[in-house]
């Protein structure tokens, strides 16, 4: 571990379900909310939501290789978001709920491009997936009440009716893989 931590931007709608999913997975080591892919410097989440940003909501994975492979990593991204409708998840709509990876070498990309084949290839979804596979240019992080948002507020409208169901779902598929036995 430590120094052989390797780092993942994904995007695939509101950034607090995606973290608390990989919250919970073995191998991941931290999950961080921020934005990415766009082009304005320190952007607040007003300005993102806007959709004039061009940033996606993305989170930060820090995870260790030994336990958790990226591609490993990925095939859970693809099953805890619809890497199939553009620029939405859901209710959320904009290109800020892009699916996206950021990758920040050819390995990253041509294993985000085969893990992408290989899911079209086992005919998972019904329509083509249209995740952005794009390198990583700048990750700014969001604001603190952004982080851990599901386990800070989990009783919140938005926690009970969309996050919660995609953890249980996540917790159901890949038990094996968790890191310990959540509180449910």
């Amino acid at each position: 571990m430590g120094n052989n931590l390797e780092v993942a931007y994904l995007a695939g709608g509101c950034f607090w379900c995606l973290e608390a999913v990989f919250d919970e997975l073995n191998g991941v080591e931290s999950v961080e909310s921020g934005y990415s892919g766009g082009h304005v410097q320190n952007p607040s989440y007003a300005q993102v939501c806007d959709g004039d940003t061009g940033h996606a909501e993305v989170v930060r994975v820090t995870f260790d290789p030994q336990v958790l492979s990226y591609k490993d990593l990925l095939t859970v991204f693809f099953t805890i978001h619809d890497p199939t409708t553009l620029n939405r998840q859901g209710n959320d709509a904009g290109t800020q709920y892009r699916s996206a990876i950021f990758f920040h070498d050819e390995e990253q990309k041509k294993i985000a491009e085969e893990v992408i084949r290989e899911i079209t290839a086992a005919k998972l979804w019904d329509d083509p997936i249209v995740t952005e596979v794009t390198p990583f240019d700048s990750f700014y992080i969001a604001e603190d009440y952004h982080q851990e948002y599901f386990k800070n507020n989990p009783f919140q409208g938005y926690c009970r009716v969309i996050i919660a169901p995609k953890v249980a779902k996540f917790r159901h598929k890949f038990a094996e893989r968790l890191k310990k036995s959540p509180v449910t």
